[in-house]
């Protein structure tokens, strides 16, 4: 099927932004529709409200779409956007949908790449140079349809990592992030530095537990996300290498669905120095994440996880959707998208 087109070349458009250009209010059978740029001229569907600049009509068949969505914020300049697409050797085929979550407006292309790996590498590094958000996603979950978000806690949900801020209050706070700082870059077994880090906390008194979660700090746009995805009746939950004491405050404090993190043996008041029952590692992430999964019957592509440390990756590879969340460069390489300046509500944008 041809249908009519309007054609732009990229030097008379580059400084507008995407919205600018594509408004974002369009009719309700506007899209998906054909939007595409090729030797540097943007051809788009005559079907879209677009910017009054001159335009040569002609015709182009609708082509068959790949699985592939890049995702944009409207603000975006067309001349980054455009070098976007050749740093990330992306086709773009059509423009899917426009929406408007949360008191921003994201664009959604349906795009082609060679290599998806290498493009949404290419894309990773795009993002921080430019300090945009941007997303490379393939079958992304959909936002209305039910799912299960498992989440770390530390520097994700919550924007301290707990146990450095107890080692602070017990004296042992920079022996201690140390090696919080070596399991999140992967350089020691996530374990072994879990027990050497609680180990340092012997004898030190609960009281100082209960004063870093009477001043936990929340995560920006954590509470926006959870309202969000609980209108459309996902799951929530944290699965953390942290404590029950700060993961289980968090659970009731948000009304999330589980919480599994480690458990500190205290008695008589102090902290022993040690850590009861299994260690809540990588692999018993992703095992939280397929069971809360099959426990509520969600559809296995409509799973996300999201994390910043090496000890998310397994969790992440688990899910359908792995987000890397401010995260460090082992991770972010390994992800399937990534937040890295926005507040996590910025997943809202990444769904379909």
């Amino acid at each position: 099927m041809s249908i009519a087109i309007q054609r732009f070349p990229q030097e008379a458009i580059q400084q507008l932004s995407l919205a600018e250009f594509i408004f974002p209010k369009q009719s309700a059978n506007a899209l998906p529709c054909i939007v595409t740029f090729e030797n540097d001229n943007w051809q788009v569907a005559s079907q879209l409200s677009l910017v009054k600049l001159p335009s040569h009509a002609s015709s182009i068949a609708m082509q068959n779409p790949s699985t592939i969505e890049l995702i944009v914020f409207s603000d975006i300049k067309l001349s980054l956007l455009a070098t976007l697409v050749k740093k990330c050797q992306l086709s773009i085929l059509s423009l899917n949908a426009i929406n408007q979550r949360n008191k921003l407006i994201s664009y959604r292309f349906n795009v082609s790449c060679q290599q998806l790996i290498s493009a949404r590498e290419s894309l990773a590094e795009f993002a921080l140079i430019h300090k945009i958000e941007a997303a490379l996603i393939e079958k992304a979950p959909k936002l209305a349809t039910a799912g299960v978000l498992v989440m770390d806690m530390d520097s994700t949900t919550i924007e301290i990592e707990c146990i450095d801020e107890i080692a602070t209050l017990a004296g042992v706070g920079e022996q201690v992030a140390a090696v919080t700082e070596q399991a999140m870059l992967g350089e020691l077994d996530f374990a072994q530095s879990l027990h050497q880090r609680v180990a340092t906390l012997k004898d030190s008194p609960e009281s100082i537990l209960a004063e870093v979660a009477k001043n936990i700090p929340l995560m920006n746009g954590l509470e926006e996300l959870i309202a969000e995805l609980k209108q459309h009746h996902w799951r929530i939950a944290i699965a953390s290498g942290g404590f029950t004491y700060f993961a289980d405050h968090l659970k009731d404090l948000l009304t999330l669905d589980a919480a599994h993190a480690n458990v500190l043996e205290i008695v008589d008041g102090k902290l022993t120095g040690k850590v009861l029952g299994d260690v809540v590692d990588a692999q018993a992430k992703a095992d939280c994440l397929i069971s809360l999964q099959q426990q509520y019957q969600l559809d296995a592509d409509q799973t996300v996880a999201m994390g910043d440390g090496a000890n998310d990756l397994v969790m992440m590879n688990a899910a359908s959707l792995g987000v890397a969340f401010h995260a460090k460069p082992l991770v972010l390489k390994q992800a399937d998208c990534a937040i890295n300046f926005s507040g996590l509500d910025c997943l809202i944008h990444w769904l379909k």
